[in-house]
């Protein structure tokens, strides 16, 4: 998994990591997909190609403080090629790939660690899917 930490501080995260395919702020344009957005964001802030998997959830990012609603799909994505850097770094202070195990929970902003929590059901499924399928 690779994670960014935020340049930006809020209330909810103060300079919080998130996960990449989390959350990108720029937006949908007019005629693109989610899919689509989010190919064109990873490319243009972080320099490197994705392939799209599947949507793994939405999460509701509620920052009462700012009074803003987020709402951020996080999509399961394979890393096709180029290598990630800070493109924009007003927005990103630091990038990096992260195993499971070793991903700094505490840094992470709320809808990041909800995603989180999401990836590990779902990979939890897929290898009871594997064991089953084995006997």
């Amino acid at each position: 998994m690779i994670l960014a930490r935020s340049s930006w501080q809020n209330a909810d995260t103060t300079r919080g990591t998130r996960s990449t395919g989390g959350n990108f702020r720029e937006g949908v344009e007019f005629g693109e997909t989610l899919e689509q957005a989010l190919k064109r964001e990873i490319n243009e802030e972080y320099g490197f190609q994705i392939e799209v998997v599947q949507l793994l959830d939405v999460v509701d990012h509620i920052l009462p403080h700012e009074k803003q609603h987020w709402v951020s799909p996080t999509y399961l994505c394979r890393h096709r090629s180029g290598k990630p850097v800070i493109r924009e770094p007003h927005k990103c202070e630091a990038i990096g790939w992260f195993g499971l195990d070793s991903i700094p929970v505490a840094q992470l902003s709320k809808a990041s660690g909800k995603s989180l929590q999401s990836l590990k059901r779902h990979l939890t499924a897929e290898e009871q899917k594997r064991h089953e399928n084995r006997t």
